[in-house]
Order: C-alpha cells, then structure tokens, then sequence
C-alpha cells in the first residue's frame, strides 16, 4: 500500500513524550485491517492553531489533543458534539470537507472502563473529588448512565457548584471534602491531581466501605496513593486510569473508522509495557 493510501492522524501535546496513543492506535488499527500512520507532536504553546492547519494541509484526517491544548482545539472547531461543548474541551479533532469538527471522548471512556471492570453505575450514588477540567469532561456520558446521584467534592466548594450549575441537573450536588463524613457512595471517582505529587485527597475513611469500588484517573507502575489508600480501607473494587486512557482512544478511534476496537488486549498489553518500565 502506497503513502498516499495511509490516512494520516497526530496527537499534539506539550509535553507529548509521554503519550502512547500511537501505540494504542497501532494496535487497534492492526487489529481491524485499517492502514494508518499515527504520530505525536510537540507542539509550542500560541502555536496550535497553526500546526492544526498544516496538517490539514498536508491531508490529515484528524487529530488527538491533549493537555494544555484541549481548549485551543475547542475554539478551533467549527462543529462541537453536545459532550464536548459542555465539557469546555476538545480531544478529538476530525477534517473533512474543509471543515473542523470537535469531540471529547474522555468522559466516554471513563464510562466504558467502569462498565468493563463490572461496577454498576444505573441508580448509583457517585461521588467524584475534584471539580477540574477532567470533571467537567466525564460529567455528561456518566449522567447519561442514570445514577442516582453524583457529589462533586472539592477544595473550593464555588468551583464544585459552578459545575452543578453549568450543568443543571437535580441529580448533581456539591460539598467541600469536610462535608462527606456522614454520607454513603457506591462509588468513588478521583479526578484530582493529587496521586501525580504522591497525595491524597483530604477525604474521610468512613465514605470507604467494603462494597464501594474506587476509581483514579491517575495511572503508573504501581498502585496510585489513592488507590493503595482505598486497598487499606477495605474497598471491594479499586481500578486505575490505565482503562479510561484506552477507551477514550477507542472512542476516538471510532469517531474516525466507525469501528469501536476492542480495549481488552490492548489494556493488558500496555500494563505488561509499564510494568517492564
């Protein structure tokens, strides 16, 4: 197969050395028989806009965004889906027919793992901690899956109800992490940047109970802090960000192919690869 055949796809970021959505779209492109070449970009901040259009030019097909780019990419588009437009943030950048369309599949794939690993999101009681922009992405595809309720925890509490009323949902409510004491969770979503300096959130033992299932959009070779934290409280399920990182790209991928690739092997082989360092 010639270049020319080859759709052309990027992931922009700064730093971007870290990121492993080429090999993740490899693997997915493989296993379904479709011809692509993925790279990653560093790209120098003011100066997305411009490698955006560049790579239209050169006939890209489209592009992953991460961070400090995702509100760039927002503004670029031209067509926002409904997801990414409350999330305030783009991922996923598609070109066709001189136009740019935005998506964010973050919040999509943090649903799509939760489901994989079993844990019941239908008329369950959510707490999330934190209430950044990770928040605001997963907000719409896990209210979609009709929990009872879901409590954004946060340091500063303005922050929290300003998500709640972004989104205007009864379902929705907001605390300060002083505040959680005396409720009950079926599950625990830690959407902070705590576990990336090594800390935890300042949350009380007693919301760990041993039904409840924990989750870290954090990932790495060992057990985040939150998740060895939660372990040692007794949690039934604790499950890290290596899955939402998978899934996102899945969702990515079938945005782009209109094929959802299966994440399965794809999870296992990325955690044998961070394992052997």
């Amino acid at each position: 197969m010639t270049q020319q055949n080859i759709e052309q796809y990027l992931v922009y970021g700064n730093p971007i050395k870290q990121s492993r959505s080429p090999d993740i779209h490899k693997i997915f492109a493989d296993e379904n028989n479709i011809a692509i070449d993925y790279q990653k970009q560093l790209v120098a901040l003011g100066d997305f806009k411009t490698a955006v259009k560049i790579f239209i030019a050169q006939g890209g097909k489209g592009a992953n965004v991460t961070a400090p780019f995702k509100e760039d990419a927002l503004k670029l588009a031209d067509t926002l889906t409904e997801r990414a437009s409350l999330a305030g943030a783009v991922n996923t950048l598609t070109f066709k027919e001189g136009k740019i369309y935005g998506d964010n599949t973050d919040g999509e794939g943090l649903v799509q793992d939760l489901l994989h690993n079993n844990v019941t999101l239908k008329q369950s009681r959510i707490l999330i901690l934190g209430a950044g922009g990770a928040v605001r992405g997963v907000l719409l595809p896990l209210l979609a899956q009709d929990p009872k309720s879901i409590t954004i925890a946060n340091r500063t509490v303005s922050k929290a109800e300003a998500l709640c009323e972004n989104f205007n949902d009864e379902r929705l409510t907001a605390c300060g992490f002083d505040e959680l004491a005396d409720q009950t969770f079926d599950v625990i979503i830690n959407a902070t940047s705590a576990s990336l300096s090594g800390d935890l959130p300042p949350i009380p033992t007693s919301v760990i109970t041993n039904d409840i299932a924990c989750y870290d959009m954090v990932y790495g070779k060992d057990d985040t802090p939150f998740i060895k934290w939660a372990k040692a409280q007794g949690a039934r399920k604790t499950i890290d960000g290596l899955g939402m990182l998978v899934g996102q790209a899945a969702v990515s991928f079938s945005v782009w192919h209109k094929i959802m690739p299966d994440i399965h092997s794809v999870i296992e082989q990325l955690r044998k690869a961070i394992q052997q360092g």
